[in-house]
């Protein structure tokens, strides 16, 4: 890979972003490449990355780089996601490492994991009313305190039944470790095609998640809701939902995809994250 122009996006909420995003501007400029430092405080902050960027350097956390794959979506430029923090399920280089790692991803470029995303639509009486993409999950909730709401769900326009429950997580393999786990869904390989359909607390002990390879999810908000609505995607962007909108998520055409740590692998992240150590935990 040859890496000539690098755009870094740092955290501006943590303290150690600064020093390391300076030894790194330092390290690209003795190697000749092109190096720029976007410092954010907010999920909301617009980001304009260039088309000529061939590599994204993410200096936070997980919700760091939720928020640069969304901004690079469709540009097809990697994300070498560096860890401030304990290691993250999605951030799986750590802040000692990140040299290591993009020098063998501009020598080699194997060392990527290519992370299935979500395109989400909102579709109101006919008309294309909000669209996002998404790394994580979508989430249809409500917008109020503890509220069981209804909702219609169809698997490419076969309907697949009616629920009560507090909400439900449309997620990615790689959102299946997080608000997906917590509501009782499988865990999936980071680099597997499936989408999981998990509801949360439903009414219907037996509403179960599922998972599927390659369907497009229809969620309809029926009439007659005790309680506003919200979509969610990765936890950063929001939508108010009326009744009888219609929540459209399908896989979308392109991958995010993330340089991976030489040192772990996403099953030793679980493993240490979960405490699948073989001992008693409580």
């Amino acid at each position: 890979m040859t890496v000539s122009s690098v755009f870094i996006i740092a955290n501006g909420m943590k303290k150690e972003s600064q020093e390391l995003s300076a030894e790194i501007l330092e390290y690209l400029g003795k190697r000749g490449i092109s190096g720029k430092l976007v410092s954010t405080k907010s999920d909301e902050d617009v980001l304009d990355v260039p088309v000529t960027t061939d590599l994204v350097i993410t200096l936070g956390g997980d919700g760091t780089v939720l928020y640069a794959a969304r901004a690079v979506n469709e540009m097809g430029i990697p994300i070498l996601p560096v860890n401030l923090g304990t290691f993250g399920y999605i951030t799986e280089v750590g802040k000692d490492e990140w040299k290591e790692a993009f020098e063998y991803f501009e020598q080699h470029g194997t060392n990527l994991s290519r992370r299935l995303m979500l395109r989400i639509t909102v579709s109101r009486n006919g008309h294309k009313m909000w669209h996002a993409s998404a790394l994580n999950e979508a989430v249809i909730s409500s917008a109020g305190i503890a509220k069981v709401i209804s909702l219609d769900l169809s698997l490419d326009k076969t309907p697949a039944g009616s629920f009560r429950a507090d909400g439900m997580i449309i997620a990615t393999p790689t959102g299946s470790t997080g608000y997906s786990l917590a509501a009782g869904g499988p865990i999936l390989d980071a680099d597997m095609s499936a989408v999981i359909i998990t509801p949360v607390c439903p009414f219907t002990l037996s509403n179960r998640p599922l998972v599927t390879s390659g369907k497009v999810v229809a969620v309809t908000v029926c009439s007659g809701q005790r309680t506003d609505l919200l979509l969610t995607a990765d936890g950063q962007l929001f939508f108010p939902l009326e009744e009888g909108d219609v929540v459209t998520v399908e896989k979308s055409r392109s991958r995010a995809l993330l340089v991976k740590s030489l040192r772990r692998n996403f099953t030793e992240v679980i493993r240490d994250k979960l405490h699948w150590s073989g001992e008693m935990h409580a």
